[in-house]
């Protein structure tokens, strides 16, 4: 009986990686895509228009070097207007942001993240690089997105290689 030739799909088949083993990396284009960011100077009024012209809700505040000093949310903004304690066209982006938020790094575990996420009710971590350089804006949708491919990929190896697909 001659050996079993190894395919592309069985090799893969075989492959450790895993849905547990996702790393925020493998998202980074999607992550990058979201990601908005604002100089600490820029007036809140600048801010609310580039929030209502994007699909997330969250920006960045960077100094001029491009390093990750805070975020404004919408429910901030909001907040402040609602309460009164800024003026939206003369307050300054660094007088009101968050100076602590959620962040991740690239080769952390997507499902550590996702789980950070929840207990803390967050819809979106902020993936900053080396130097608090920012890289993206992870949304708790896209990663339960990714999980669920990567779990169904799994699934699909595994049945390929239990019915013995790819076999010659």
């Amino acid at each position: 009986m001659s050996p079993a030739v190894e395919t592309p799909l069985v090799a893969a088949a075989e492959q450790p990686a895993s849905a547990e083993q996702l790393r925020l990396g493998s998202m980074s284009d999607a992550a990058a895509s979201r990601l908005r960011i604002v100089s600490g100077d820029a007036l809140l009024v600048e801010v609310a228009a580039l929030l209502s012209s994007a699909q997330i809700s969250a920006v960045v505040v960077c100094d001029a070097v491009g390093v990750a000093q805070g975020i404004i949310t919408e429910t901030l903004l909001i907040r402040q207007l609602g309460l009164g304690h800024a003026d939206f066209f003369a307050t300054r982006a660094a007088d009101v942001m968050q100076r602590e938020f959620t962040s991740c790094a690239p080769d952390d575990l997507l499902r550590e993240v996702l789980n950070r996420m929840h207990e803390r009710g967050l819809i979106h971590a902020f993936l900053i690089g080396a130097g608090r350089k920012p890289l993206g804006v992870l949304t708790l949708r896209d990663g339960l997105r990714a999980l669920l491919a990567a779990g169904d990929q799994e699934e699909q190896l595994l049945r390929n290689y239990v019915m013995g697909v790819g076999y010659q």
